[in-house]
């Protein structure tokens, strides 16, 4: 499918436009969401339950398989001459290389950062992934431990969050005139049925639920995970309205940071952000157990280079289908959840990113971003990980039963000043939260119109009903969301059938710049 130098104006909306059929399908979708949720929460739970089986089974392989050959035609792109295109339709960079790189590292990072750095290493310290087999709880299943868990956060992860459908994007919005939308990805396919009919409404529907079920969960989970630290370090009850109470004043805050655009609260928020996780990261380097940081970072790093294509392919024993246990709950999980937001991630990152290189926007995401998230996941987990080593049962008894803000809480309490830390963990967590949800209440209006700068009451909209479901979730208790979580698995199906084009279709974005710039 050739580009449209001059795209007819009938395929975008006059300004100002929602399109309510979108709006519906995906206001709708996630209210039955809720409703069965309360209606019969064990009926979900087996829906859930089966289409995550399947989609698991049938899809993992094209997943782990699409999410290599991103972030290795990622690479190509880095050295082609294409590569040193600018794009976005401006000669210089909207945000400052700290802005940018900051609402980058915020915004995909999100919650996950903090409390999955803490447990992941430690869960795969304590049982030792399956390629490994190292003998569980010794300082030979540290190195796999970690390796494991850059896997999961590392080139791949990111990669998938954006690096070729930003590309695309970016040249089909602001030099085609094409949506910012999802639908815009399957353009090189289908042209202009993509951006009219029902495959664009469906593909756009799908990627919108996909990143409302990948944000309710953090919400709602942070409800939880703050409120157990409250209680830990303060004694306030863990009940429901403590939970409701800390998702009210989140969603306060990326509501009103929505409100304000990319270049006020979503800008600001990003810089807090990075500060604050600066100085955590500072304070555990210099009063955490160090050398074990550095030690098994270069350890982990290693193995994760040696084993790469080991483990992004790993299926176990069970050939093309896979382990359903250790690969549903790990790499297909995590697959699943960051697929989801591929799109609208894309959608943000090629908002922000106006003014840049392809090859600036690459090495940013598919490689810098990784190696800072990895060495973050080393400093928490790693410290995590060096204390249980120093004292069986440190880390590992209050981790038990998968616990999370628990294996957090246990590993910031034992450092020096355990209380201030675990108070401003907390802190960094919630603001994590709040960047991923002001960004993709942004994103989210952004794809129901046609305009960069979308509606404010459907921006206002999307933030609060977020909230409301969380809270409407977490009244369930924590199965409820788990739910919503484990459902982000099953909207990707659809979703990676919408990255698909992306893999040639970027790379034919950037030859020809390469030719045109010769």
């Amino acid at each position: 499918m050739t580009d449209h130098p001059n795209p007819s104006a009938a395929r975008t909306p006059p300004s100002g436009h929602i399109n309510k059929p979108l709006f519906a399908i995906t206001g709708g979708f996630i209210a039955l969401f809720c409703l069965i949720a309360l209606i019969d929460l064990d009926l979900l739970s087996a829906m859930v339950d089966a289409s995550f089986a399947f989609s698991a089974k049938y899809f993992g392989l094209y997943w782990q398989v699409l999410l290599l050959a991103t972030f290795l035609i990622g690479l190509v792109l880095v050295v082609l001459p294409g590569g040193r295109a600018i794009m976005g339709g401006i000669a210089a960079p909207e945000f400052s290389l700290f802005q940018w790189g900051s609402m980058i590292m915020c915004t995909l990072l999100a919650g996950g950062g903090v409390f999955w750095a803490a447990g992941e290493p430690m869960a795969h310290f304590l049982s030792s992934p399956p390629l490994f087999g190292a003998e569980a709880g010794t300082p030979e299943a540290v190195a796999p431990a970690l390796a494991q868990s850059f896997m999961h956060w590392g080139f791949l992860a990111w990669a998938i969050l954006g690096a070729l459908t930003t590309v695309m994007l970016m040249h089909y919005h602001y030099e085609k005139g094409l949506p910012l939308a999802p639908r815009t990805l399957l353009y090189p396919v289908f042209g202009d049925r993509a951006l009219r009919g029902p495959i664009g409404l469906i593909a756009d529907a799908a990627c919108i639920i996909a990143v409302v079920a990948g944000t309710v969960g953090p919400i709602g989970f942070l409800g939880l995970q703050v409120s157990y630290g409250l209680n830990e370090l303060f004694g306030i009850p863990d009940v429901f309205a403590t939970q409701a109470a800390v998702i009210a004043g989140l969603v306060a805050i990326y509501t009103l940071s929505a409100i304000s655009g990319l270049t006020r609260g979503i800008q600001l928020l990003s810089k807090v952000n990075v500060i604050l996780a600066a100085g955590l990261l500072i304070f555990m380097l210099v009063f955490g157990p160090t050398a074990f940081i550095f030690e098994s970072y270069v350890a982990g790093f290693a193995t994760y280079i040696t084993e790469f294509f080991d483990m992004a392919l790993y299926r176990g024993e069970a050939g093309v289908f896979g382990d359903p246990g250790w690969l549903g709950w790990w790499t297909v999980f995590f697959w699943g959840w960051f697929m989801g937001y591929g799109p609208l991630m894309a959608m943000f990152i090629a908002r922000i990113s106006r003014g840049r290189s392809i090859r600036a926007i690459v090495i940013m995401l598919s490689l810098v971003a990784p190696v800072i998230t990895t060495f973050w996941f080393t400093i928490v987990g790693g410290s995590g990980i060096a204390f249980e080593l120093a004292e069986a049962g440190s880390v590992s008894e209050a981790f038990e039963g998968f616990d999370l803000p628990a294996a957090l809480m246990a590993i910031t309490q034992i450092l020096p000043m355990g209380f201030v830390i675990s108070l401003l963990f907390l802190l960094l967590t919630t603001i994590f939260v709040a960047t991923t949800g002001d960004s993709m209440t942004y994103v989210i209006s952004v794809a129901m119109s046609n305009e960069d700068r979308s509606s404010m009451p459907v921006r206002v909209f999307w933030g609060i009903g977020m909230g409301l479901v969380a809270v409407i979730l977490i009244s369930l208790g924590s199965g409820g969301v788990d739910k919503l979580q484990s459902f982000i698995v099953v909207t990707a199906v659809p979703v990676s059938l919408v990255l698909l084009p992306s893999l040639w279709d970027a790379l034919r974005i950037t030859l020809a710049k390469g030719r045109k710039s010769a």
